[in-house]
């Protein structure tokens, strides 16, 4: 079976600018309404002063409890039904939750609404990764992923400028030495109406994508009968190369030591990423007694390198057709720089380049992490996994944010906790440079 060059091409480059702009941007606003919790937390306590950093770091975790119980079914949903739909119904009902955040009272009602936010998430992300594998081959995959995970570091990049202006509302500010006062809007302080301003465009851009995104090429309108045909053909080909060595079904793809060892190394990368992402500005507050105005241009700049290295490591893993060592060396990179951040503590131009190097190896190697699974996986058996591994994962976002707020309220440091977020990613890339994925032909890795 052969494929239509020229007419592939066409197909990879509609599909390109035709698919991932979306994603992008849904993510972006799936992910600041996930982490601005981390924000709104430093201003949050004014109002609520039972929200110390234990209560907002379980809180912020909560949210992956929620996230953990549907995700598989989210999954294969994507597969099996509708990525269309699945997609647009996960964006609605997650932006009204996001936006109920801003009615929250107690630290109960907190956990209530997280997990809730969590349960209607759920899929999203695994699904995106999944439904690209409906479009994308194999050479393209790592650098599609890559476009559409490079929505973090933007929405990190974006987000608190934003959240910053609204944060203002009803609190006081000194500004050239006088004191000035933002009043409230509608009986609202700024933290709650971040809240809202976040969730609402979730829940547009949830109707954007029911109207919007084809769910394989046959749907596509945008494609010509030569273009629809020559990409169907090539991942078809592919599938067939894929499915040449033993063919599991969804429970041996769950039961597979490689599946669960991939979402062990997972689960450990994401609780250095969160705890880091929930308490960075916290961090920088109490290290520098910094203001809400210069924390919110500083927590801007880790995910400046961490963009670029996604893009990176994307373009180069599938320039090489190299995975294991593309992933494993990235979170190796991350956690050294980590590991030296306390040491820094006073001098706030090495704390912020630390960071920043942490935040470029944790992000970074999530574009070629997220091709091993269809290397030796297809079907319901790669999206059903895909899913499990990213559930299993998510418990790293509960507990990374809870490690850290916990263990800084014990001790009054937070130097330990994050000595143990760098022990978690150390696991991490052990793990996935032993497992041996991603470096032999990909017609190879299934057998």
């Amino acid at each position: 079976m052969t494929t239509d060059t020229s007419a592939l091409d066409r197909a990879r480059g509609k599909a390109y600018w035709r698919l991932l702009p979306l994603l992008f941007v849904c993510y972006v606003i799936a992910y600041v309404d996930r982490a601005n919790v981390s924000l709104a937390k430093l201003t949050m306590a004014k109002d609520l002063p039972d929200f110390d950093n234990a209560v907002i770091g379980f809180g912020a975790g909560m949210f992956f409890w929620g996230y953990i119980l549907l995700e598989v079914p989210g999954t294969l949903l994507v597969e099996r039904w509708s990525a269309r739909r699945m997609m647009s119904r996960i964006m609605v009902t997650w932006g009204i939750l996001a936006a109920l955040t801003a009615a929250v009272k107690t630290p109960m009602q907190f956990y209530c609404v997280r997990f809730a936010l969590g349960l209607a998430e759920a899929g999203f992300f695994p699904g995106v990764i999944v439904y690209l594998t409906h479009w994308f081959p194999n050479r393209d995959r790592s650098r599609a992923v890559a476009w559409f995970l490079i929505a973090t570091p933007v929405a990190q990049i974006l987000s608190p400028k934003i959240s910053n202006l609204l944060l203002k509302i009803g609190t006081d500010e000194v500004i050239n030495g006088v004191t000035v006062h933002h009043p409230e809007i509608l009986g609202m302080e700024g933290w709650q109406w971040m809240y809202i301003f976040w969730g609402a465009p979730a829940v547009v851009l949830g109707f954007v994508v029911l109207f919007v995104l084809p769910d394989r090429p046959r749907d596509a309108k945008w494609l010509t009968n030569e273009e629809r045909e020559a990409l169907e053909k090539q991942l078809q080909i592919e599938k067939e190369q894929r499915s040449k060595g033993k063919r599991m079904t969804l429970g041996e793809a769950f039961r597979n030591p490689k599946v669960l060892l991939l979402a062990l190394a997972f689960c450990c990368s994401v609780t250095a990423n969160y705890g880091y992402e929930f308490f960075f500005p916290s961090i920088l507050k109490a290290w520098y007694s910094l203001n809400l105005n210069e924390i919110t241009w500083l927590v801007i700049l880790p995910p400046c390198l961490a963009l670029g290295s996604q893009l990176f490591v994307g373009w180069n893993s599938d320039r090489t057709g190299e995975r294991r060592c593309h992933a494993a060396f990235s979170i190796i990179i991350g956690l050294t720089a980590l590991g030296l951040a306390p040491l820094t503590k006073g001098n706030l131009v090495l704390t912020i380049l630390c960071f920043m190097i942490f935040f470029a190896g944790v992000k970074g190697y999530q574009p070629a992490f997220w091709a091993l699974p269809s290397l030796f996986l297809t079907e319901s058996a790669a999206a059903g996994s895909i899913g499990l591994i990213n559930s299993i994962g998510q418990i790293g976002g509960f507990m990374g944010p809870y490690l850290l707020g916990s263990i800084e309220k014990n001790t009054g440091s937070f130097a330990i906790g994050i000595y143990v977020l760098t022990a978690s990613m150390a696991v991490s890339a052990t793990i996935i440079l032993g497992l041996g994925l991603g470096r032999r032909p990909l017609q190879d890795e299934s057998q």
